[in-house]
């Protein structure tokens, strides 16, 4: 599509090409961050190291991730920066938002990323991987950070609402409660527990709490991610039998409950229900799709297979360690089994940041100038 078509060329110029076109000069990079700071929280699509150093299988601390990295391999799930990675620099960061479990002191105060590998936003999803920070969990370490901020107000509390109503807060949270809960039958039984439509409502019941509670704590300005189309990722993809679908659509008419659900929340709180407070959507299913329709239009040549994984479409087991990813990441939409490279999270940043290709009801730069 020409909206996609047209972000792509700009991402050459800002963030270096990813092709083999070379371009002669880029754009100017916004000067200095437009929003004081920028809280994340989330799953493994945006977790930068939180879960180097628990119990659990949903680490990423070893290569190849982060082959394409500076800092090598930290943590992310990809091979080089997430989507929140490359939307702090859209916003001026000079930094990466930093992880909550290697930041104190006054280094809070620019923001940190709680996003956790295999988090839900139910309690349980996950735990068939090990240890990580639930959203539940992710919430309470904010409100741990805002009691740590509250001292270097000096106890000014409307000076820190103030501050904190400023700032950037992202929060992407759903598809483990499908990948690693409602579809993983021989571990939970919420399958057989819920009909697909009370499994969302149960969501969507647990996340309005949670949100309004980072609202009580002091977000105002708030990014909230639909969950994409995760029947179409290598790992469904390797274990799905379809006769006339490329995707597994039982999977993707699940997760369309929930994100409807989703819409019609953000529709509630802008309408009033929490005062003061703007949150833009942003429609990753949708995007996924065009990039699965379009993907040769961006540079993908390969749109149903990890770059790095075991099996068939290289999604039956994820990238394990030392072993050797595709040769030319650019051409790869999936980094493994679960997660997008480097080149698809940064084309997402660029269409979320200054269009409204896949924003509603407003775009993130709209939203930081507020």
């Amino acid at each position: 599509m020409k909206r996609i078509r047209e972000e792509f060329l700009w991402v050459c110029l800002v963030f270096g090409c990813l092709t083999s076109r070379v371009w002669s000069q880029r754009q100017p990079q916004p000067q200095g961050p437009q929003v004081p700071c920028f809280f994340i929280f989330g799953d493994s699509l945006v977790d930068n190291g939180n879960n180097n150093r628990i119990l659990t299988l949903a680490r990423a601390n070893y290569r190849p991730y982060g082959i394409d990295f500076p800092q090598g391999a930290t943590g992310r799930f990809t091979n080089g920066r997430t989507y929140v990675d490359a939307l702090a620099q859209l916003l001026g960061f000079p930094f990466y938002i930093p992880p909550y479990s290697r930041t104190r002191g006054p280094a809070l105060l620019r923001g940190v990323n709680y996003a956790s590998g295999a988090a839900g936003i139910l309690d349980e999803t996950g735990n068939n991987l090990g240890g990580h920070a639930s959203m539940n969990q992710q919430v309470a370490d904010f409100g741990e950070t805002v009691t740590q901020m509250r001292r270097f107000y000096r106890g000014d509390a409307n000076g820190l609402n103030s501050y904190l109503s400023k700032c950037i807060f992202y929060s992407g949270m759903g598809s483990n409660d499908y990948l690693n809960n409602y579809f993983m039958t021989d571990f939970y039984s919420s399958h057989s527990d819920y009909t697909p439509k009370a499994f969302a409502d149960l969501l969507l019941r647990d996340y309005t709490r949670q949100l309004m509670q980072l609202y009580n704590l002091g977000a105002r300005k708030v990014i909230v991610t639909l969950v994409g189309p995760i029947g179409c990722i290598p790992y469904q993809l390797a274990r799905f039998n379809g006769n006339n679908t490329r995707c597994n659509e039982n999977v993707n008419k699940a997760i369309v409950l929930f994100n409807s659900g989703l819409r019609k929340l953000v529709d509630q709180f802008n309408g009033g229900q929490l005062p003061g407070a703007k949150f833009v959507l942003i429609d990753s299913y949708q995007s996924s799709n065009d990039l699965y329709l379009n993907g040769s239009s961006y540079g993908f040549e390969v749109l149903d297979k990890g770059c790095c994984g075991v099996g068939k479409n290289n999604g039956q087991i994820t990238c394990l360690p030392l072993q050797g990813p595709c040769d030319d990441r650019r051409k790869y939409l999936f980094w493994d089994a679960f997660h997008p490279t480097e080149m698809a999270n940064i084309l997402l940043a660029r269409a979320t940041y200054s269009s409204q290709s896949y924003t509603y009801p407003i775009n993130i730069q709209q939203l930081a100038s507020l």
